[in-house]
C-alpha cells in the first residue's frame, strides 16, 4: 500500500522564503511545494509556482529530466540518499542559462524521504545562448566540462586543461578563476611555450637590480604579480626537463628567489595549467618529469573539440559574430549553417572565429551566404582538389548553381524551372557540384 504524502513542516516554507539564493521545495512526485522570492524572479517570471512541477518550469518538459535524456537529481538523490548536484540548461528570465542545481533530501521523524530542498545557482562565466562573453554553448560534451569547471573552481586545487589547438584553454582558465574565492585577485598567464632557461627564470620570478648585464632595476616576476590571485601556465608540455624541476620547486615549496636575490619569496597563488600535449605519454617517454606532472594533474578537465559538439556551431557562430562585429546585427543563412556544422573545424573555436571574421567582411549586406565561406568549408572536404581539375566552364556552372542557391527561397521545382531546365537535371547537377 503506497503511503499517504505528509505535509510540508510550516518552519521549512519559512525558512526558504527569507534565503537570498533561489530555492525551492519538491515533493517525490517533482511538485514545488513552496518557493521563495529569488526563485519566482529568476525562473517563474515572478510568479508563485507552487503546485506546477520542476520540471516543466525549468524546462518546458511534461516529464522528468531522465526520461528527456538529461541527468536527474531527484532521481539520484532519492536512490542514494544523499545530496544530488547536477548541471542543467533552465529557462530563466535572462533567457537559457547554466544552472548549478543541489538537491537535499529531507527525511521526516520515521526517517522516510518526502520532500527535497533544491538550491539553484546561475553560473555567469557560461551562457546557453548566444548573448553574453562567456564560455556559449549546451552541448553534453560542453555540459560534462562546464560541470567539471562548477566543481573545482571554488576550491584551491590546482587544474590542468587538456585540449587541442584553438579549444579555449585559456577562456575555462578564465572561468575558474571567475568562479573562485580568488576571483577579486589578478589573473596572470605564462605562455610557457619557447620560453629558454633565463627568460623563464627572470619572467616567472623577476630580478634584483644588478643580477646580470642589463638589469638596470629590479623586476616583478609573473608569480609575484599573480599573488592571491590565479597563475595560468599554457602550454606547460614545452617547458624543457632543465626548466621542470625549478617550477617543480616552486609548486612544492611554495617560495622562490629572484634572480639575483637572496631573499625567499612566499608565492601565494592557484595553479591552472594547459596542454595540447599527452603528458601521460611524454611521461613514460621521460621528457616530462612524472612528479611534476602528479603535481599539476590533481583535477583534470578535457576540453572537447568543435566536431565534438558540432550541435554547439550555430550558438557558437552567433555569440562570435556579436563580438566581432558588435552592433551590424549580422546573421548567417540556413545553408551557410549546416556547412558549418558539417565541417571538422582542425582549429576548433579559433578556426571557426577567423572564418566567421573573413566572412563578416565579405558580407556586404547583414546575411553570411556559403559564398561567403572558404572553399574547404562551403564545398565540403573533397571539393578543394576537384576544383581545380574541372574546367573553366563547368567551374562557371557549378558558382552560378551555388548563388542561385543562395537567393531563392522556393521549391527546388521552381528554381529548375527560372534556370530553364528539368528537376531531375537540376538534382543530378547539385549532386556532381556537392550543392546538395
Amino acid at each position: 500500500m503506497p503511503q499517504r504524502p505528509r505535509s510540508l513542516p510550516p518552519e521549512v516554507a519559512s525558512l526558504i522564503e527569507g534565503l537570498p539564493e533561489p530555492r525551492i521545495v519538491i515533493d517525490r512526485d517533482y511538485r514545488i511545494v513552496a518557493d521563495n522570492p529569488p526563485y519566482r524572479e529568476a525562473y517563474a517570471h515572478g510568479t508563485s509556482a507552487v503546485g506546477r512541477r520542476c520540471h516543466e518550469i525549468s524546462h518546458g518538459y511534461s516529464r522528468p529530466c531522465d526520461q528527456e535524456g538529461e541527468p536527474c537529481p531527484l532521481k539520484s538523490a532519492l536512490e542514494s540518499g544523499e545530496t544530488a548536484r547536477v548541471l542543467h540548461v533552465h529557462h530563466t528570465s535572462r533567457g537559457e542559462d547554466h544552472v548549478q542545481v543541489e538537491l537535499v533530501p529531507m527525511r521526516d521523524s520515521e526517517g522516510q524521504i518526502r520532500h527535497f530542498v533544491e538550491r539553484m545557482e546561475s553560473l555567469p562565466i557560461a551562457h546557453a545562448g548566444a548573448s553574453g562573453a562567456g564560455l556559449v554553448g549546451r552541448a553534453p560534451a560542453f555540459q560534462r566540462m562546464l560541470d567539471l569547471v562548477a566543481r573545482v573552481a571554488p576550491s584551491e586545487t590546482s587544474v590542468l586543461l587538456l585540449g587541442e589547438t584553438g579549444t579555449g584553454k585559456e577562456m575555462v582558465a578564465r572561468a575558474v578563476h571567475a568562479s573562485s574565492p580568488r576571483r577579486d585577485a589578478p589573473f596572470v598567464a605564462v605562455d610557457c611555450s619557447g620560453l629558454t632557461e633565463t627568460l623563464f627564470e627572470t619572467e616567472l620570478f623577476g630580478h634584483e637590480k644588478g643580477a646580470f648585464t642589463g638589469a638596470l632595476g629590479r623586476k616583478t616576476g609573473l608569480v609575484e604579480s599573480a599573488s592571491g590571485g590565479t597563475l595560468f601556465l599554457d602550454e606547460i608540455g614545452d617547458i624543457p626537463l632543465g626548466l621542470q624541476v625549478k617550477l617543480l620547486r616552486l609548486l612544492e615549496t611554495g617560495t622562490y628567489r629572484r634572480v639575483g636575490g637572496i631573499e625567499a619569496l612566499r608565492a601565494d597563488f592557484r595553479l591552472v595549467a594547459a596542454t595540447h600535449r599527452d603528458l601521460a605519454r611524454l611521461v613514460r617517454e621521460e621528457s616530462f618529469r612524472s612528479d611534476l606532472y602528479y603535481r599539476i594533474s590533481a583535477f583534470p578537465i578535457p576540453l572537447p573539440a568543435l566536431r565534438d559538439r558540432r550541435t554547439d556551431v550555430p550558438v557558437l557562430a552567433r555569440s562570435l559574430l556579436e563580438r566581432l562585429r558588435p552592433g551590424r546585427h549580422l546573421s548567417i543563412s540556413d545553408r551557410a549553417l549546416r556547412r558549418l556544422a558539417a565541417y571538422d573545424f582542425p582549429g576548433n573555436v579559433r578556426e571557426l572565429r577567423n572564418i566567421l571574421e573573413r566572412a563578416s567582411l565579405l558580407a556586404d549586406q547583414h546575411v553570411i551566404h556559403t559564398r561567403h565561406l572558404p572553399p574547404e568549408v562551403a564545398l565540403g572536404p573533397a571539393a578543394p582538389a576537384a576544383r581545380h581539375e574541372e574546367p573553366p566552364l563547368r567551374n562557371a556552372e557549378r558558382e552560378a548553381l551555388q548563388q542561385a542557391l543562395e537567393v531563392h527561397d522556393g521549391s527546388r521545382r521552381e528554381l529548375a524551372r527560372r534556370l530553364g531546365i528539368g528537376e531531375r537535371t537540376l538534382y543530378r547537377k547539385l549532386r556532381r557540384y556537392g550543392l546538395i
